[in-house]
């Protein structure tokens, strides 16, 4: 294996160009794998291989600083850094040196011999120094591209005259690709870097912001710190405006000589003095960004809070941001550096979102005290209320209760009068229907529970949407059989054919249900009984147990008629039969003697709707 720092003449000479410069590139190549966060180690190693094998003693590498904007030496190599501070390690764009040339102009520069060259000829300093004193001739300079862009230049330097040949010109731009490598490799590492530590900075804020809710201090102190570390601020504070948007304090700041921190302390500047930078940012919502405030009108007129920022606080670049909030500025962060060092849109961009953030807390704290306010209030009204409230909230629960065991509309009706007097114990006339499932009996000793479970949750939920469709006043249910009370609580003008109206639509719907059930294997039917008359009805129970239900022959009756009814049958008494017959056509079925019906009793099995 031969590496980049292996002897020409140790090598067959007809390999040597080609090995030696892979050799290089998987040094640069691992040097670039290593060094993610710093460029310096790849610049050096470059330049290193970059000179011996393009046989230049001497070596350097500028990197275009657009802020300047200049270009600035990065890595040196052959050369004392004296030598190169002699002539300079910074130049700007205007230079007329080769290295800044090659920039502006994105191609190679290659001169032959330097001393003979316009520039020399003239006397150019920086020019008579390289040749004359140290000894430099020849000079290349490969530019340093990505994309369109040029981001640096590699130069190297020769003490004869001797140019370079194009297999050296083409591994110094390979070269230059690889330095393209390192630097965005460094830059997007460095982002990265970034964004994490802001990332933590947001979340570490908004920690403190949901811990604060009655005081923005704590707040604006980790907002100040996290907006001076990563904007490059040692130097900041915050101000706020009063309520009567009249004066402007300062109640957090950080990094402050003692002096200036208690000029800062006792700080209460005018909102329409509009010449200072935290006044206009407030007040025009904007961002104020100046680079040297020693150097504006201020200063020089000698302004008292200008004065004692430059001259008490050393401060000299300074960035201003507004906190907004609705629409409105309410306070500003100022961050400024002791040094000329204007900050850059990035920087601006940051402080915005920490001014955000300190928007967002000042408005926590003024809802949060509001609220405070107004709950006292409410407290201090509620004592006097508690006593209502307690009866109404037992009122409530009261006629709650009853739609356990009224129909919706009834149980409207109670809650809506404000009185259950109506079900209280009392006679009234009942259309009153029992039906219940034929065969159910039979049905729950062979199927298994699951099944009988699901064909009574069926059953009760269809026939209790024709229930509460038709309006009954009142239905019970227990197992398969279910009671429905017509004309009472709510009175209705026809109670029997309410109540037979229901039992035909439910008679239907349960045909249907029984021929799905069938082809399952279930051979269940349906039955009705209808009877009118009187009975006692109200409230029964203790405390907590409490039912709506009626009592009395007509109930009996109704119950009996439901148990001798056939599968589709819909058996009538006599009164109710005498109710309907104008509209319904029903034949008897003679006299039956029911239990718990002293006398044998006429039944009417109906036939159909009337004429």
């Amino acid at each position: 294996m031969v590496t980049a720092s292996e002897s020409v003449d140790d090598v067959d000479p007809s390999l040597n160009a080609a090995r030696l410069r892979e050799a290089a590139t998987r040094e640069i190549l691992e040097v670039i794998n290593r060094s993610r966060d710093d460029e310096k180690p790849v610049f050096d190693v470059i330049l290193a291989n970059a000179a011996r094998l393009c046989g230049a003693p001497m070596a350097s590498l500028n990197i275009l600083d657009e802020t300047g904007p200049r270009l600035a030496l990065a890595a040196h190599w052959g050369m004392p850094l004296n030598a190169f501070e002699a002539g300079g390690t910074e130049w700007p764009l205007d230079s007329a040196n080769a290295p800044v040339q090659a920039v502006l102009e994105k191609r190679v520069v290659h001169f032959e011999d330097l001393a003979d060259t316009e520039l020399y000829r003239q006397g150019d300093p920086i020019r008579r120094k390289s040749v004359d004193e140290e000894g430099i001739r020849t000079f290349l300079v490969v530019p340093m591209m990505r994309g369109g862009d040029c981001l640096g230049c590699i130069a190297l330097y020769r003490r004869e005259v001797e140019l370079f040949d194009p297999q050296q010109i083409a591994l110094v731009e390979t070269f230059a690709a690889q330095a393209v490598i390192a630097i965005e490799n460094v830059r997007q590492f460095r982002e990265l870097q970034t964004r994490l530590e802001r990332e933590a900075a947001t979340r570490e804020i908004l920690e403190v912001i949901s811990q604060s809710r009655d005081d923005e201090k704590p707040v604006f102190d980790a907002i100040l710190e996290s907006a001076a570390r990563l904007c490059n601020a040692p130097l900041a504070y915050l101000s706020i405006a009063n309520e009567e948007r009249t004066q402007v304090t300062v109640p957090a700041h950080r990094g402050t000589r003692p002096k200036f921190a208690a000029d800062l302390d006792g700080l209460s500047v005018p909102l329409d003095d509009s010449k200072l930078a935290l006044v206009r940012a407030i007040t025009e919502c904007k961002v104020i960004r100046m680079d040297d405030i020693a150097d504006d009108e201020l200063y020089r007129n000698r302004e008292p809070n200008r004065v004692a920022m430059v001259e008490n606080e050393g401060a000299r670049s300074i960035l201003a941001v507004p906190l907004i909030s609705g629409g409105q500025g309410i306070g500003a962060i100022i961050l400024y550096r002791r040094e000329v060092a204007p900050f850059l849109d990035d920087d601006v961009t940051l402080a915005e979102s920490f001014a955000a953030q300190a928007a967002i807390a000042v408005e926590n704290v003024k809802q949060f005290r509001a609220l405070q306010a107004r709950t006292a209030e409410i407290q201090a009204l509620n004592e006097g209320l508690e006593a209502r409230v307690e009866e109404q909230v037992c009122e409530i629960e009261r006629m709650g209760r009853l739609k356990r065991f009224l129909s919706p509309a009834v149980a409207d009706a109670v809650v809506s009068s404000g009185d259950d007097k109506m079900l209280s114990s009392h006679r009234a006339l009942l259309g009153i229907l029992f039906c219940d499932i034929r065969g159910f009996t039979a049905f729950c000793e062979t199927a298994e529970p699951e099944e009988t479970i699901e064909v009574l949750q069926t059953y009760h939920e269809e026939m209790g949407k024709l229930i509460a469709a038709r309006g009954a006043g009142v239905d019970h249910r227990i197992g398969d059989g279910i009671m429905v009370l017509f004309n009472d609580p709510l009175p209705c003008d026809d109670p029997a054919g309410d109540a037979l109206r229901l039992a035909m639509a439910m008679r239907d719907r349960m045909a249907e249900l029984c021929r799905g059930w069938k082809r399952l294997g279930h051979r269940l039917g349906f039955g009705v009984g209808i009877s009118l008359g009187y009975a006692t009805v109200g409230m029964v129970g203790s405390e907590g147990r409490y039912d709506y239900t009626a009592s009395g022959t007509a109930v009996n009756l109704a119950a009996r008629l439901c148990d001798e009814a056939e599968d589709g049958e819909i058996l009538l008494s006599p009164r109710a039969f005498a109710a309907v017959e104008d509209e319904f056509s029903a034949e008897s079925t003679g006299e039956l003697s029911l239990k718990g019906i002293q006398a044998p009793v006429e039944v009417f099995r109906v036939a159909g709707a009337g004429p």
